[in-house]
């Protein structure tokens, strides 16, 4: 029995219709296996980001639904934001969970492109760890010149798409798909409305720009808020510390005359990585996860689970896993 499991982050171009985001939770609530644990929405972003967790069958579907939302409610010539995008459904990411090997990743995420592109004529980019091309396994390079550059470039050897045609579809534009590490996806909200102070930040703490490895970072002006932001992605938070990042922004704010206001989670990040940072302002000697009641319980739930699994007759369906009568979709 394939025991693989992963988390999909699906991001989609669209963060101010309340009825249009309500709609992608209600096709991804209706696909069972498919468990849609947080989406958050932002309106100067306008985009909205959710977390799903399942096996393969179920996510496969759970995407291609969201696909089905997109080409009925989205229109990517007209979408204005602040985040870069090329795309409706713009970044689907596959993620393994527990011992599940990232070639499985990767394979589900493969699968999963294919579809798109046969079933919604949408070009694909395969990127980070299913990238065919070194230069596509970064997001930020896929998406250089945002999507007037892409329009004009995708029939070109550099930029065309490693699946689906070379154009952009006239609704749901192309869609990057492919499988990582889990990162840590943060904005930090400064007390000041020049946009220039937050790119200058964004350039001063970014791995390109000479600061910390693994973070990529951007400055953006929040309308609706009236203030500048740093939207920060730590692409390897273990080797990176979210805690670090967030005291060089704070750093590089005080040369500006700013201050941090507040701080911005996207999506669910790992317990090791909210612990650490936890560990690191209570200033806690000797912590590890082991010092976390939780980390045990999750353990022994686990075990138990495991044990239950060993103890059943060969060929016997686990109870819940598929309902009577109920058939998988190829």
């Amino acid at each position: 029995m394939d025991e693989s499991f992963f988390q999909c982050i699906p991001n989609v171009s669209e963060g101010r219709r309340t009825e249009v985001v309500a709609a992608f939770v209600e096709a991804i609530r209706d696909v069972p296996g498919a468990h849609l644990l947080d989406y958050s929405s932002d309106r100067d972003h306008h985009r909205s980001v959710f977390t799903l967790v399942g096996k393969a069958l179920p996510l496969r579907k759970a995407i291609l639904a969201m696909y089905e939302v997109a080409g009925r409610h989205l229109n990517l010539a007209r979408h204005s934001g602040a985040h870069p995008r090329i795309g409706a459904v713009d970044v689907v990411p596959f993620v393994p969970l527990h011992n599940t090997p990232m070639q499985a990743a990767c394979a589900l995420a493969l699968e999963v492109a294919q579809a798109v592109t046969e079933r919604f004529e949408v070009p694909i980019y395969l990127y980070e760890e299913c990238a065919r091309i070194p230069e596509r396994r970064s997001l930020a390079w896929l998406r250089r010149g945002g999507l007037e550059a892409l329009e004009a470039e995708i029939s070109t050897p550099l930029r065309r798409p490693d699946l689906g045609p070379a154009r952009l579809h006239p609704l749901l534009g192309a869609s990057v798909i492919g499988a990582r590490k889990p990162l840590l996806a943060f904005n930090v909200l400064l007390d000041t409305e020049d946009v220039e102070v937050a790119r200058a930040i964004a350039h001063r703490v970014r791995e390109r720009g000479g600061g910390l490895s693994n973070l990529r970072a951007l400055g953006i002006f929040l309308a609706e808020r009236g203030r500048a932001q740093v939207s920060m992605n730590l692409v390897d938070p273990e080797r990176t510390p979210w805690y670090l990042a967030l005291e060089m922004v704070r750093m590089e704010a005080r040369r500006f005359g700013t201050r941090i206001l507040s701080t911005e989670v996207i999506g669910m990040p790992p317990l090791s990585v909210v612990a650490e940072a936890a560990a690191y302002y209570m200033q806690w000697e000797g912590f590890s996860l082991d010092r976390i009641l939780e980390h045990h319980l999750l353990r022994i739930a686990r075990d138990e689970a495991l044990d239950g699994v060993a103890a059943r007759a060969p060929g016997q369906e686990w109870p819940g896993n598929q309902d009577p009568g109920q058939k998988e979709e190829a």
